[in-house]
Protein backbone atom coordinates (compact mmCIF):
# COMPACT_ATOMS: atom_id res chain seq x y z
CA UNK A 1 0.00 0.00 0.00
CA UNK A 2 2.73 2.36 0.65
CA UNK A 3 4.16 2.41 -2.90
CA UNK A 4 0.48 2.98 -4.03
CA UNK A 5 0.06 5.93 -1.75
CA UNK A 6 3.79 6.94 -3.00
CA UNK A 7 2.24 7.49 -6.53
CA UNK A 8 -1.50 9.09 -5.41
CA UNK A 9 -0.45 11.71 -2.73
CA UNK A 10 2.91 12.49 -3.46
CA UNK A 11 3.62 11.98 -7.51
CA UNK A 12 0.00 12.54 -8.98
CA UNK A 13 1.21 14.70 -11.66
CA UNK A 14 4.79 13.93 -11.71
CA UNK A 15 5.97 13.20 -14.99
CA UNK A 16 9.56 13.91 -14.53
CA UNK A 17 12.56 11.49 -13.02
CA UNK A 18 12.18 7.76 -12.56
CA UNK A 19 10.14 5.00 -11.20
CA UNK A 20 11.22 1.36 -10.26
CA UNK A 21 10.19 -1.38 -11.28
CA UNK A 22 8.74 -2.03 -7.29
CA UNK A 23 7.28 0.95 -7.76
CA UNK A 24 5.17 0.07 -10.88
CA UNK A 25 4.31 -3.53 -10.11
CA UNK A 26 2.98 -2.98 -6.68
CA UNK A 27 0.97 0.36 -7.84
CA UNK A 28 -0.39 -1.91 -10.82
CA UNK A 29 -0.94 -4.98 -8.09
CA UNK A 30 -3.13 -2.33 -5.72
CA UNK A 31 -5.28 -1.06 -9.04
CA UNK A 32 -6.29 -4.55 -10.00
CA UNK A 33 -7.43 -5.26 -6.04
CA UNK A 34 -9.10 -2.05 -5.76
CA UNK A 35 -10.97 -2.59 -9.50
CA UNK A 36 -11.77 -6.03 -8.66
CA UNK A 37 -13.31 -4.86 -5.16
CA UNK A 38 -15.57 -1.80 -6.96
CA UNK A 39 -16.60 -4.40 -9.32
CA UNK A 40 -17.50 -6.87 -6.90
CA UNK A 41 -19.09 -3.84 -4.83
CA UNK A 42 -21.08 -2.94 -7.72
CA UNK A 43 -22.66 -6.36 -8.67
CA UNK A 44 -23.51 -6.93 -5.05
CA UNK A 45 -25.04 -3.20 -5.48
CA UNK A 46 -26.72 -3.40 -8.52
CA UNK A 47 -28.37 -7.17 -7.77
CA UNK A 48 -29.78 -6.13 -4.20
CA UNK A 49 -31.16 -2.29 -5.99
CA UNK A 50 -31.97 -3.14 -9.05
CA UNK A 51 -30.04 0.12 -10.21
CA UNK A 52 -26.86 1.09 -12.48
CA UNK A 53 -25.95 4.20 -10.79
CA UNK A 54 -23.09 2.63 -8.89
CA UNK A 55 -21.37 1.47 -12.25
CA UNK A 56 -20.28 5.45 -12.19
CA UNK A 57 -18.32 4.23 -9.17
CA UNK A 58 -15.58 2.43 -11.50
CA UNK A 59 -15.57 5.40 -13.65
CA UNK A 60 -14.82 7.66 -11.55
CA UNK A 61 -12.13 6.03 -10.00
CA UNK A 62 -10.41 5.14 -13.06
CA UNK A 63 -10.68 9.21 -14.13
CA UNK A 64 -9.69 9.64 -10.63
CA UNK A 65 -5.94 7.27 -10.82
CA UNK A 66 -5.29 7.99 -14.67
CA UNK A 67 -3.23 11.07 -14.18
CA UNK A 68 -1.14 8.79 -11.85
CA UNK A 69 -1.34 5.79 -13.74
CA UNK A 70 -0.01 7.89 -16.85
CA UNK A 71 2.66 10.02 -15.10
CA UNK A 72 4.19 6.16 -13.35
CA UNK A 73 4.25 5.25 -16.76
CA UNK A 74 6.19 8.28 -17.52
CA UNK A 75 8.49 7.76 -14.78
CA UNK A 76 9.05 4.18 -15.71
CA UNK A 77 9.95 4.45 -19.34
CA UNK A 78 12.41 7.24 -17.91
CA UNK A 79 13.66 4.53 -14.95
CA UNK A 80 15.33 2.23 -18.78
CA UNK A 81 15.93 5.12 -20.19
CA UNK A 82 13.30 5.89 -22.54
CA UNK A 83 11.23 8.69 -23.49
CA UNK A 84 7.68 8.59 -21.85
CA UNK A 85 6.40 8.50 -25.31
CA UNK A 86 7.06 5.19 -25.34
CA UNK A 87 3.69 4.61 -23.56
CA UNK A 88 2.01 4.98 -26.67
CA UNK A 89 2.67 1.49 -27.69
CA UNK A 90 -0.11 0.48 -26.27
CA UNK A 91 -1.43 1.87 -29.43
CA UNK A 92 -0.69 -0.70 -30.98
CA UNK A 93 -3.05 -4.17 -31.12
CA UNK A 94 -1.63 -6.92 -29.38
CA UNK A 95 2.28 -6.77 -30.44
CA UNK A 96 2.13 -3.22 -29.01
CA UNK A 97 0.99 -4.08 -25.07
CA UNK A 98 3.83 -7.28 -25.06
CA UNK A 99 6.29 -5.37 -25.70
CA UNK A 100 5.47 -2.75 -23.19
CA UNK A 101 5.12 -5.82 -20.76
CA UNK A 102 8.33 -6.46 -21.77
CA UNK A 103 9.73 -2.53 -21.19
CA UNK A 104 8.44 -2.42 -17.91
CA UNK A 105 10.03 -5.36 -16.63
CA UNK A 106 13.35 -4.23 -17.80
CA UNK A 107 15.99 -3.17 -14.88
CA UNK A 108 16.35 0.73 -14.56
CA UNK A 109 19.67 2.03 -15.90
CA UNK A 110 21.95 1.65 -12.94
CA UNK A 111 23.03 5.28 -11.76
CA UNK A 112 22.13 8.38 -13.47
CA UNK A 113 20.68 8.94 -16.50
CA UNK A 114 19.45 11.76 -18.26
CA UNK A 115 15.51 11.89 -16.31
CA UNK A 116 17.51 11.95 -12.47
CA UNK A 117 19.42 9.70 -10.23
CA UNK A 118 18.52 6.09 -9.45
CA UNK A 119 15.43 5.50 -7.22
CA UNK A 120 17.04 2.04 -6.39
CA UNK A 121 20.70 3.88 -4.79
CA UNK A 122 20.10 5.90 -1.66
CA UNK A 123 22.72 7.98 -1.95
CA UNK A 124 23.45 9.57 1.59
CA UNK A 125 24.54 5.95 2.76
CA UNK A 126 27.43 6.63 0.48
CA UNK A 127 28.48 10.32 1.28
CA UNK A 128 30.93 11.06 4.06
CA UNK A 129 31.58 13.42 6.44
CA UNK A 130 33.11 16.01 3.64
CA UNK A 131 30.54 15.13 1.08
CA UNK A 132 32.45 12.80 -0.47
CA UNK A 133 31.34 9.98 -2.40
CA UNK A 134 32.71 6.64 -0.65
CA UNK A 135 33.10 3.97 -3.28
Amino acid sequence: MYWYLQVIRYNYANFSGRARRKEYWMFVLIQLIIVILVIMYQSFVDDLFDTPIVGTLLGIYILATLIPWLALNVRRMHDIGKSGGYVFINLIPVIGRIWYIILVATEGEFGANNYGPDPKLDYSDDIDDIGRIDE
